[in-house]
């Protein structure tokens, strides 16, 4: 039989109802727009619920797991090491330069260093000089991108900031971490703001009332408007403000204190290479094992001045004190001092090596502390340079 001899395909079977509800005449619907069942179509028609299906359930569930998630990876950021470096138990080295032009004897006779010990080094990044600074904490050059933390007392690699609502640092190994809880509390406040407004639209057509009496008829909805709404500005500006940190390869703390904007940002490679940084890299292990057995040792906890010889126990209380009093004054002496040193290109310039820790008003002097300091010096042979510095060393 030829092709134009044969009868045209038969219409698809249709039971009696749905016979009943298609009207050719009238305009092309699709089945579950004209369905007279109770069901509930979503997708368009893809998915079919029954008519006892709440769809506010399914909201609220999603809000809860989103919740969860939230609150996992707040942990994940605060219990996790951000990169902190591990203290050295000596100084390094020094190095011989020659010249000894960058050297400064009363920065190391400050902090018990090693002589002539520089408290800058010259490091080259992607072409670039930049200085990295000594820690007479953790006796070590910190890392380009690394700071000491003032309030944990640590070094952290590619430091960000210390997160007060969270309680840590962020830095190399918690910053992915911690955008993903930021985006991801702005997403769960826009959630939860949205479907309390449709819950308040709902009760409002419902019961044919205004505004006001739809809140008086679920306040739990105006509570969690006015608190998400003020939430979603807090740390959807704060996710904002890291998706532009990310896209150009900065840190908090370089942002706030290079200013790298018009400047040449040594660790910009692209938004690209930037983004892949951050998200698509493995993140490194930590350095330090700290469920690891140790025998403590005086020098971890007192790394600045070690008296060789015993002390009494008075004299060790006091060594103590001192010790943990100069390390709080030192770390904030060295903030203060970052805050007045422009960086950023500015690091290739030369800054000024004389330390300003020992200045007068930095240090009160107690007979205990003089002790110290001469007990030290007498050891060491700098006595008659003491004599000579004592104002650089041990204040007024």
């Amino acid at each position: 039989m030829s092709a134009a001899a044969r009868p045209p395909n038969p219409p698809p079977h249709l039971s009696d109802s749905n016979r009943g509800i298609i009207d050719p005449s009238g305009p092309s619907k699709r089945l579950y727009q004209v369905w007279k069942g109770s069901n509930r179509f979503f997708l368009r028609g893809r998915l079919i619920f029954g008519p006892d299906h709440d769809l506010g359930c399914l909201i609220i569930a999603i809000a809860v797991v989103f919740t969860v998630y939230v609150i996992c990876i707040l942990f994940l950021t605060s219990g996790r090491d951000p990169g902190i470096i591990p203290r050295s138990a000596h100084p390094p080295e020094p190095e011989d330069d020659g010249d000894g032009s960058n050297r400064s004897a009363d920065w190391a006779g400050n902090y018990g260093a090693i002589p002539n010990l520089p408290p800058t080094k010259d490091v080259l990044v992607n072409g670039i000089i930049i200085k990295v600074k000594y820690c007479h904490t953790c006796m070590l050059y910190r890392p380009p991108r690394c700071s000491h933390c003032s309030i944990c007392n640590n070094c952290v690699e590619r430091f960000d900031h210390h997160c007060p609502w969270l309680g840590q640092c962020i830095g190399k190994r918690n910053y992915r971490f911690f955008f993903m809880f930021v985006s991801s509390t702005t997403l769960l406040c826009l959630h939860v703001f949205a479907f309390c407004w449709v819950n308040i639209k709902k009760i409002m057509d419902a019961y044919h009332c205004n505004l006001w009496s739809a809140f008086m008829r679920s306040p739990v909805s105006g509570i969690l408007i006015l608190y998400t709404f003020l939430g979603a500005w807090f740390v959807g500006g704060l996710t904002t403000f890291h998706l532009y940190l990310i896209y150009t390869n900065q840190t908090t703390y370089e942002n706030f204190r290079y200013r790298y904007d018009g400047k040449l940002n040594p660790y910009n490679r692209g938004w690209a290479q930037n983004v892949m940084e951050i998200f698509f890299t493995r993140i490194p292990s930590s350095k330090n094992h700290f469920r690891a057995k140790v025998t403590e040792d005086s020098s971890t906890f007192n790394p600045t001045i070690s008296v060789h010889h015993a002390l009494s126990p008075d004299m060790a209380k006091t060594s103590l004190d001192v010790e943990m009093g100069s390390k709080r004054q030192a770390v904030a002496a060295e903030e203060f001092e970052d805050i007045q040193n422009q960086m950023g290109l500015e690091r290739c310039r030369t800054q000024p090596e004389h330390s300003h820790w020992g200045e007068k008003g930095n240090w009160e002097i107690t007979p205990d502390i003089q002790a110290l300091a001469d007990e030290f010096q007498m050891e060491h042979g700098f006595a008659d340079r003491g004599r000579t510095h004592g104002s650089h060393l041990i204040g007024p």
